[in-house]
């Protein structure tokens, strides 16, 4: 048990490992069967430009292979030097990389380790009203992603809005999409929200989502990104047309919307004379006379290297020892402080900015969608970009742009066989989980059909079959009877066979080899002593029914039924 529950272990492992490095929510197949079949597949698909079937905002395919509409930024960052504060970060109309599409092309930032700005205006602003926002766009890393964003912001629709100048402060209304940095992964949903007194505007972030974001960005594959916001201030963030965050604006964003109705009072001050020692000295303790703070005992002078100790020490002196009645310093027992006061804290007062907004959903609108970005990766591949008010004409939009290339990339996905290769190369030590995993089958099998045998702790005990009555002759009888005569008058025999085998059994019960006695053997014993004890009494019977059951004449006759007795 111990060996397969062993290889159990290692089994799931492997499972476990395999799962980092495969898509579970797409079926995997093994396409090298059917190559032929996906070559034909590729060459027959006809790539069509999406096309808006309901009222839009804002779409965008760039199969055109044109920037028409789109303006690049010439501004400058702030409080940073000269040579990095421009954005002169490149950008290009390309197909992909991988598993292209003849006519399908999209956005690609091509420059590493600079800033890149470039923004387009919607066909009408959007006003949060009484209509659901919905913002889907493509995202593909195509060499991965080290460090850097492929998010998108919405900015408000102000009167100073120039998109020449467009930079990271200018003023948006939703910040959404994927962003990466070391090892955290992040998908951004933002908004910001106006202070309705003040007029201050402020970040509202929504809470992280659920799920594990990191295949997103390392798999190289096209992700459908999805913004939902409702006019109920409730909001849903879909990958791959699935939800991977949902909550409301009011309760699921931090900070919350509405201020607390108090705050502390800026100006309190703590008194003086507060006590916050919960705990004080007892001064009324005494120090007992008895009490020992020396840790060594009795003090002796410091010891020196002997010089005979190079050939040979001299005399012999015992080492020092804790002390036992050591106690420590003596400090007097704590007691509760009668003039305890608590932990200070400033006074609460009523909050002079307290509003309560309960329809944040009615945001500051917006009338243009920028892309604002700095990336340590090039590559970064946009497209198919929708602002609409309803769900259905972007699942529309999704299904004849990102549903072709999902189609593409699944029917071009490699084996399991050659994935599992790959994850070899950065991560060498996956050899000995497969070695070990292609041995367990043959293990399972050995040990399911070549079983470790167990030593017996029982000696089976063997009977003889009760001879089953069948005819016998007259003088096979008469010889029966005379054998049983003769045992009969040897009881002392009986005795003997009977100490001698109750001795062995006594041996192998001394021996560790305890022997239990069925029901049937006990039976026989018992009737062997009750035998015993009325073998004078019950011989001349037994020869009566003999001299009775043999009658005359040689025919067959019934046999008298035989004891049954244990097998040597």
């Amino acid at each position: 048990m111990r060996f397969q529950g062993f290889w159990l272990c290692l089994g799931l492992l492997f499972i476990s490992v395999n799962a980092e490095f495969m898509d579970d929510s797409v079926e995997m197949e093994d396409f090298d069967e059917n190559s032929e079949e996906t070559d034909e597949l590729s060459s027959e698909i006809k790539y069509k430009t999406p096309q808006p079937v309901g009222e839009v905002y804002f779409t965008e395919t760039f199969d055109s292979g044109r920037l028409a509409g789109w303006v690049l930024s010439k501004a400058k960052k702030d409080d940073i030097d000269a040579e990095i504060s421009i954005y002169d970060g490149r950008w290009e109309i390309e197909e992909l990389k991988e598993n292209r599409i003849p006519g399908d092309r999209g956005l690609v930032l091509k420059s590493r380790a600079k800033h890149h700005a470039i923004s387009a205006v919607l066909a009408k602003p959007f006003i949060f009203a009484d209509k659901p926002l919905v913002v889907q766009y493509e995202v593909n890393f195509q060499d991965g992603i080290d460090c850097g964003g492929a998010y998108i912001k919405l900015l408000a629709d102000t009167d100073g809005l120039n998109l020449e100048n467009f930079y990271d402060k200018t003023s948006y209304t939703i910040m959404f999409g994927p962003d990466k940095c070391g090892e955290d992964y992040k998908l951004h949903f933002i908004f910001r929200h106006k202070h309705p007194k003040t007029g201050v505007f402020e970040e509202k972030h929504a809470k992280p989502p659920d799920v594990d974001l990191k295949r997103f960005f390392t798999d190289r594959k096209t992700h459908l990104y999805t913004l939902v916001m409702n006019p109920d201030d409730t909001f849903e963030v879909l990958i791959d047309q699935i939800v991977v965050n949902k909550g409301s604006l009011l309760e699921d964003v931090v900070p919350p919307i509405n201020p607390p109705k108090e705050i502390e009072d800026p100006t309190d001050e703590k008194p003086d004379d507060w006590d916050e020692r919960a705990k004080i000295p007892d001064a009324s303790a005494v120090k007992p006379e008895d009490w020992n703070e020396d840790m060594d005992g009795e003090w002796e002078a410091p010891h020196i290297s002997n010089p005979a100790c190079r050939i040979g020490c001299g005399e012999w002196s015992p080492p020092m020892i804790d002390n036992p009645k050591y106690k420590g310093i003596w400090r007097p027992p704590m007691i509760d402080n009668p003039n305890y006061q608590g932990i200070w804290s400033p006074r609460k007062i009523p909050n002079p900015d307290y509003f309560e907004d309960n329809h944040p959903f009615l945001l500051t609108s917006f009338r243009a969608l920028g892309l604002e970005l700095w990336s340590m990766t090039s590559d970064i591949y946009f497209d198919n970009f929708i602002i609409c008010s309803e769900k259905e004409v972007a699942d529309r939009w999704a299904a004849d742009g990102w549903g072709v290339k999902i189609l593409i990339e699944n029917a071009n996905e490699p084996s399991i066989f050659k994935q599992l290769m790959s994850a070899t190369e950065q991560r060498p030590w996956l050899w000995f989980i497969y070695l070990l995993t292609a041995a367990l089958p043959i293990a399972l099998i050995g040990s399911f059909c070549w079983p470790r045998k167990v030593k017996k702790k029982y000696e089976d005990v063997a009977f003889e079959k009760l001879d089953i009555c069948k005819p016998q002759t007259k003088g096979a009888l008469e010889q029966e009877v005379k054998e049983e005569k003769a045992a009969l008058e040897k009881p002392v025999d009986l005795e003997e066979e009977k100490k001698q085998s109750d001795g062995e059994i006594v041996e192998k019960e001394e021996e560790g080899e305890p022997e239990e006695k069925s029901e049937e053997e006990i039976e026989i014993i018992e009737g062997q002593e009750e035998g015993n004890k009325s073998n004078k009494s019950g011989s001349e019977d037994e020869m009566k029914e003999a001299d009775e059951s043999t009658g005359s004449g040689d025919g067959p006759i019934k046999s008298v039924r035989k004891r049954r007795v244990r097998k040597e």
